[in-house]
């Protein structure tokens, strides 16, 4: 008994300490400028910061649009893609395939701050620097071979009895992942395109290097609120809410739909 009660308080104090930083924000969001310093939980809330952020000189509207696009775009590219290439890891007896599967794996390893200044250099020469189209190709080196794994797995779960007999009648590999693999897969499939938002959406090295004004995204945006009296927290606040709102949504979403992604093979 003392053991279970030990591992309640263990995390119940480790909820408070995640959530703490949560909390925090949200109450800043909702003060004015001069209750920002102040500890007391008691203050007059206010809408105010929210309507701040989207008037000039901050203008978080058009990096917001900046940012749902660039997501958007790179989910809806990315999972098709990623669904093709992990079949053919999944179900095809490919030369070098090992090899292949691990390199793609590697390009994960590789941080960030390594790769933007060759990145930045090709951009500059193709005229890609500060634009959306920019911004998604970039974006798909990174959430593409992440895809690929997370549906890999889900494949090798799935019976192949099923595909088999399609291409036994005569149906086409496309018509066999279209109709029988794509139904099957739908929970594996909410769970990456969820998992390839987050991490786009999020992303932040390559934006600020490679945007300047017009492809600015939120997580850029967010830096930008400092003026002569220093960094403006409420309004720091206030935008951290609009950038962390839909990765919570997409995290319930994830979190409804993981278990049956991963047990989608197990009891078809």
């Amino acid at each position: 008994m003392s053991a279970r009660l030990a591992l309640g308080a263990f995390l119940l104090a480790s909820l408070l300490v995640l959530a703490f930083p949560i909390a925090w924000m949200v109450l800043t969001a909702f003060k004015q400028g001069t209750d920002v310093y102040t500890p007391s939980l008691l203050f007059a809330p206010t809408l105010d910061n929210f309507g701040e952020i989207f008037r000039p000189p901050w203008n978080i509207g058009a990096k917001l649009a900046n940012s749902l696009i660039v997501s958007l775009f790179t989910v809806v590219i990315a999972v098709p893609v990623a669904l093709a290439a992990a079949y053919a890891f999944s179900r095809f007896t490919l030369r070098f395939r090992r090899g292949l599967f691990v390199g793609l794996l590697a390009t994960q390893f590789l941080p960030a701050v390594v790769i933007v200044l060759p990145f930045f250099l090709m951009y500059r020469d193709l005229g890609l620097l500060d634009t959306r189209a920019g911004l998604v190709i970039v974006n798909l080196a990174i959430v593409t071979p992440f895809a690929i794994w997370m549906l890999k797995g889900y494949i090798d779960g799935l019976p192949i009895e099923a595909e088999e007999a399609a291409v036994v009648d005569g149906a086409t590999r496309l018509r066999v992942i279209l109709d029988i693999v794509v139904p099957m897969l739908r929970p594996g499939l909410i769970v990456t395109a969820a998992f390839c938002f987050i991490l786009t959406w999020n992303e932040f090295i390559f934006a600020l290097i490679l945007t300047r004004q017009e492809a600015v995204t939120l997580p850029v945006g967010i830096t930008l609120f400092r003026t002569e009296r220093g960094d403006l927290w409420e309004l720091i606040a206030a935008a951290g809410i609009i950038i962390t709102a839909p990765a919570f949504v997409l995290s319930l979403i994830v979190q409804r739909h993981l278990v049956r992604g991963m047990t989608a093979g197990a009891v078809r």
